[in-house]
């Protein structure tokens, strides 16, 4: 897990970005001038777009300075603000974990969560025919294509993760194609999926039977079967959270970390549900079972998304 801290200070005129190691040691810091607004004698304010794409700006610097991987930091982001007291504030936080490879290239779409300053994005994903919604984690960089006006000039790919509180550890099931054939069988139907959102019938009518005939073959199965002998993977929403999923895959692989603030050990999974490759992040307590490459993993998900903004 992370090795370092960063502190950040927003003062009168100008924002610092510190970071520590964990014996409390400065490694490097970074400053940024900013403005003051002054609406009538005796009262500022401030911008807090400015204020916060230079914590982020700082943040960077910093980083470069110390020559640190960003993913040494501990991955705990949180956002608020002092009062009169000064008295931090807390408006919201929330834990994370970074992903370490593509897994979408659709298109996106951004929306701002109305209670709070974060975002929920929306692609659509047509190997699974539904929409994903996910919670974006770098929102410095969305505001920053935002404010420079870049956002429908680049390419937007996707790297997801997901953090569970509870899971499973299943057997595999014998899979009655290999990777090849299953390769293909998904890139037909991918075909197959937007041809029917594209209007074309006989799409519509070949999606409706392929259905009707998987119904049929569980109905047929599930009288002698468990239910998970015969599906492999799923990748469904969970509850009324919008980014809440109920997920069952084959791990890929997996490695069981130590969170160096708690000393709680940690299983980071790389897990493929249907035809989605991610890291899942579970406690050790909290996964029942024993992970191995080729079993699966069954469980709820809060998913989460970094965008990667290429010109």
């Amino acid at each position: 897990m992370g090795q370092y801290v960063i502190g950040l200070d927003n003062g009168g005129t100008s924002t610092k970005a510190a970071i520590f190691d964990l014996s409390g040691n400065e490694i490097a810091t970074a400053g940024k001038q900013t403005k003051v607004i002054t609406p009538k004698s005796g009262y500022t304010e401030r911008d807090m777009e400015e204020l916060w794409l230079a914590n982020c700006e700082c943040v960077k610097n910093a980083i470069l300075k110390a020559g640190i991987d960003g993913e040494d930091v501990l991955g705990i982001a949180v956002c608020g603000e002092f009062d009169e007291d000064e008295r931090f504030i807390y408006e919201y936080y929330y834990p994370y974990l970074e992903g370490s490879g593509i897994t979408s290239c659709e298109d996106v779409s951004v929306e701002r969560h109305a209670e709070k300053e974060s975002y929920a994005g929306v692609c659509d994903d047509l190997s699974l025919g539904v929409s994903i919604i996910f919670y974006v984690q770098n929102v410095a960089d969305l505001l920053n294509e935002q404010r420079l006006n870049q956002l429908s000039s680049c390419t937007v790919t996707l790297r997801f993760s997901g953090l569970s509180t509870g899971g499973k550890v299943l057997l595999p099931v014998i899979k009655g194609m290999t990777e090849e054939e299953n390769s293909e069988a998904v890139l037909q139907r991918t075909k197959m999926i937007q041809a029917a959102r594209d209007g074309d019938e006989e799409a519509i009518e070949n999606l409706t039977l392929e259905d009707m005939d998987i119904y049929s073959m569980i109905s047929r199965r599930i009288a002698d079967e468990d239910v998970f002998s015969i599906v492999s993977t799923y990748f469904m929403p969970y509850g009324v959270e919008c980014d809440h999923y109920s997920i069952l895959g084959e791990i890929l692989e997996y490695n069981l970390v130590e969170n160096s603030l708690t000393e709680e050990k940690i299983y980071v999974l790389t897990v493929e549900s249907h035809d989605l490759i991610f890291e899942v992040c579970i406690n050790q307590k909290d996964l029942l079972g024993e992970p191995g490459v080729g079993r699966r993993f069954k469980g709820v998900i809060w998913l989460q998304g970094e965008m990667i903004f290429h010109p």
